[in-house]
């Protein structure tokens, strides 16, 4: 569940306030890369604190452990709910950080893609298909049919001709 900027004011001390404070956006997509690496240390730092404590106070009211102070823990939610918001301030620097490393690495990868793209479209001017063999240029040289050549006698040819008309004279007066 998400936790307001006013509830993690109350939850917070003044100087866990001044660590998260600048991890909301839009503050900490204006903050360099040193310091968003120096508040990575710093809200690790409180957060494992905020769980060493969290862990105490558990022990302090199971009576596994003595207690600290005065008098023994009662109730850790205070303390478990300040670790959740120093644990999202954390998340979000680390998302920052992922953010910008893909930007820059993002650059490069569209860089190296218009470079294989133009190889592509160089590649592609080149033919990549056959010649087209013999062609008429000078004139082409009588190729033989690779059918075996029939000649009918021509006698025949005018006989059957005949024959047609013939048969069609038939059929017409029939």
């Amino acid at each position: 569940m998400a936790i307001g900027r006013r509830e993690e004011a109350r939850l917070l001390s003044q100087a866990e306030r001044e660590a998260v404070e600048p991890t909301h956006y839009p503050a900490i997509s204006d903050l360099p890369e040193e310091a968003l690496r120096d508040a990575i240390r710093r809200l690790r730092e409180l957060r494992n604190r905020a769980g060493d404590i969290a862990r105490q106070q558990r022990r302090e009211m199971r009576r596994k452990a003595e207690p600290r102070g005065a008098a023994p823990a009662s109730d850790n939610a205070g303390t478990q709910r300040k670790q959740q918001v120093l644990a999202a301030a954390l998340k979000r620097v680390n998302r920052e950080i992922a953010r910008r490393e893909d930007l820059t690495q993002g650059d490069s990868a569209l860089v190296e893609s218009a470079r294989r793209a133009l190889a592509m479209k160089r590649a592609a001017r080149h033919r990549h298909h056959p010649g087209p063999g013999r062609t008429a240029g000078e004139g082409m040289r009588a190729t033989p049919s690779g059918r075996p050549s029939v000649s009918p006698d021509p006698r025949e040819i005018g006989r059957v001709s005949q024959f047609v008309r013939n048969a069609q004279v038939r059929r017409d007066f029939a």
